[in-house]
């Protein structure tokens, strides 16, 4: 499956700056929209239109693509909801087809996602009779009565919760074949609405809060030696636990309980298991840096730690290759990924530059937006080089200018082997009507012959600045350290589709 990968005769079009720019095919265009959404407002397109484009996108794509697309959006990149709408949308364009029931199972990880698919599907289906899920789709109703099989009562319980679309509406519908008795047993308390309640930490710290005590220290006495009951039971998930370190700060734990925090924090299995978005560790350590205790640089350091794990089995590259970071912090970059969120692209354009420059012996970073500066960082403390290009991006203004980069290494004569953007791609040229970001990649091939750019697409907007799949040209997109197993795949000539196609049903 080529996409048209090959095709020479590409449109060139606008950005969303009134750039000149080169259109995607298809495969391209819809990969770099699903993996860069949180199904989200953007800062240049609303929720709505990106999710009317992809539901476009998927209309003309090939079929076994899309449902490949689903399984990495889900389990490569740990998103949600879109893999939900692939899955749905694929359903409406090949109903009969086995791909649907596959992919159902391939992106059915947890068992509300039975029914937030299910939602979707009456959403996407413009159902709004009594029975809005009548008529569903064979191949759908397959692959979830395969999912009910995965999940045990704890699971069903814990996301059991009062949607519009409930877990017994799904049992009814689906009618999955319960695998042994004991199963039956829970598809049978599922009907009644008798599933065990399960006993979380979340559930604990739930009743707590509504008992009556004597004064506000009793109160707070009693908090504290919940929390430190629940680290010491280790209850508490990885996600979790990350976000209420400011709790726990706040409940005045023990040091002692602080340093099981920190030792988990940064235990090795436990950040490979956790598989964390890489911002959702800047999110933890920006909460941390706003609390006043003694034991803030004790989390700190944890999570500095945890970073690092984390990026270990990133692939950088050695004295040999000269790489250059570039990341955007134009406007258009300081969106935030979704409604509920602090953090913005700009912030994970950082992250994820920050992360490749620890794993690079020879590299040249700093950001671009009216003007590109160079700012010099150790290789360490990647979390606090975030932080110290946060407190400087005003230093360069809030244009799009990425040929800047280009034209540095240009007017310095000096050679690198791979030039790496971190960027919405809606490049520009703020301060003349003349010169393009395309026109300063072919100037600079020219006396760099073997340089490669690599464009890390973390909008999906659907453009490019330069056309793709010649001069070394390459695209990557997302927002997740995943991203860097693509990278890997384009140092041996393999682009971010093949490695999707690659996905086994």
């Amino acid at each position: 499956m080529k996409f048209n990968l090959l095709n020479k005769e590409r449109i060139t079009t606008v950005n969303h700056a009134k750039a000149k720019a080169f259109t995607m095919s298809p495969g391209e265009e819809l990969y770099t929209a699903v993996v860069t959404t949180g199904i989200s407002d953007s800062f240049y397109e609303k929720e709505n239109s990106r999710l009317i484009r992809i539901k476009e996108l998927v209309a003309v794509c090939d079929p076994e693509f899309v449902a490949k697309l689903a399984a990495y959006a889900r389990n490569e990149m740990n998103l949600r909801s879109v893999p939900m709408v692939l899955t749905v949308e694929l359903a409406k364009m090949i109903s009969g087809s086995s791909i649907v029931s596959k992919t159902v199972t391939n992106v059915v990880k947890r068992a509300d996602e039975i029914t937030e698919l299910l939602a979707y599907y009456q959403l996407a289906n413009e159902r709004k009779e009594i029975k809005k899920l009548n008529r569903l789709s064979k191949q759908i109703q397959k692959g979830l009565a395969k999912s009910f099989n995965t999940f045990d009562e704890y699971q069903f319980a814990k996301y059991n919760r009062n949607t519009e679309v409930k877990l017994k509406d799904a049992l009814f519908l689906v009618h999955p074949k319960a695998k042994d008795e004991s199963q039956q047993a829970i598809f049978n308390k599922i009907v009644t609405n008798t599933l065990a309640i399960p006993y979380t930490w979340e559930t604990e710290l739930s009743i707590l809060g509504t008992l009556k005590f004597e004064n506000n220290n009793a109160r707070k006495s009693a908090f504290t030696q919940k929390w430190e009951e629940l680290i010491e039971s280790k209850k508490v998930g990885y996600m979790a636990l990350m976000r209420n370190l400011r709790n726990i700060l706040e409940a005045n734990v023990s040091a002692q309980h602080i340093a099981m925090v920190c030792d988990y924090l940064a235990n090795e299995k436990a950040v490979e298991n956790s598989k964390q978005l890489p911002f959702r560790f800047l999110a933890a350590y920006r909460e941390i840096k706003r609390t006043n205790s003694q034991f803030t640089p004790n989390l700190l350091d944890a999570l500095e730690e945890a970073v690092t794990i984390s990026a270990r089995n990133i692939r950088g590259f050695d004295y040999n290759t000269s790489v250059v970071i570039a990341c955007d912090v134009s406007g258009s970059m300081q969106k935030p990924v979704s409604a509920k969120s602090s953090v913005l692209l700009y912030d994970i354009g950082l992250m994820l530059g920050m992360l490749m420059q620890s794993r690079c012996q020879n590299v040249i970073s700093g950001m671009f937006g009216d003007t590109w500066k160079t700012i010099h960082m150790s290789r360490r403390n990647i979390l606090a080089n975030v932080e110290e290009y946060y407190k400087r991006e005003g230093e360069v203004g809030y244009a799009t200018n990425g040929h800047l980069v280009l034209d540095d290494l240009i007017a310095k004569n000096q050679i690198v082997d791979k030039v790496m953007l971190f960027t919405d791609v809606q490049m520009w040229n703020s301060t003349s009507l003349f010169g393009s970001f395309s026109r300063s990649w072919k100037k600079y091939k020219k006396i760099a012959p073997e340089a490669k750019l690599y464009l890390f697409d973390l909008a999906g907007y659907g453009h490019q600045p330069i056309d793709i799949r010649q001069d070394d040209v390459y695209l990557l997109a997302g927002w997740s350290d995943k991203i860097f197993d693509v990278l890997n795949a384009l140092e041996n000539k393999e682009t971010a589709l093949d490695t999707i196609n690659k996905i086994g049903l």
